[in-house]
């Protein structure tokens, strides 16, 4: 008998292929940023069911998202305390929130969170981005934020500190590590 007709090989099914879709647009608008990754499903929803889990500790602004946060078994936190932070830049509280979630320490920067927030991609602020990923240098534009996220990401992500900041406007997200400088333009 061939050793390959002995090698199964998995089938994803829908669920499967919806939440790697889900998480390969995450990885691949943080690998890239400044670009637009398109979402497989427009909202926060599939990202919380493709990234939450029971070994997650989770914070969100967004009162609609709490059932299915909860329904995953992760811990339900304050911003002070998240894994990953689903938070409304655009409410002055939100700018609270952003201000203490992790950030890690030199010793331990995978500690810093992972913090979605709605925003209107192509619109808004003008930014400029560079660092790694980035082969000169990208603009975008962001809307639908306080303007002092940037400021207090910039005081707050000193890298290798920080945290990963995701926007999400319908199925489209752009993603900015940590390692990327921003300007405001």
């Amino acid at each position: 008998m061939d050793a390959s007709a002995l090698i199964a090989i998995p089938v994803p099914n829908d669920l499967e292929r919806l939440h790697n879709a889900t998480y390969d647009a995450l990885m691949w608008a943080l690998a890239r940023p400044g670009t637009v990754q398109t979402l497989p499903q427009p909202g926060l929803e599939a990202i919380v069911d493709t990234l939450v889990d029971r070994e997650c500790r989770v914070f969100s602004s967004h009162k609609t998202l709490q059932p299915l946060i909860a329904s995953t078994g992760a811990a339900i936190t304050g911003a002070r305390d998240a894994d990953h932070a689903f938070i409304d830049l655009g409410a002055e509280a939100g700018l609270r929130e952003l201000a203490v979630v992790p950030a890690g320490s030199h010793l331990y920067p995978d500690d810093g969170a992972t913090v979605f927030s709605s925003a209107r991609i192509g619109e808004g602020q003008r930014l400029r981005l560079s660092g790694p990923g980035i082969e000169t240098y990208a603009d975008i534009r962001i809307g639908g934020l306080k303007p002092d996220v940037w400021t207090l990401r910039a005081t707050r992500c000193l890298y290798p500190t920080g945290f990963e900041l995701l926007f999400v406007d319908g199925d489209h997200v752009v993603g900015l590590p940590r390692s990327t400088t921003v300007e405001v333009l």
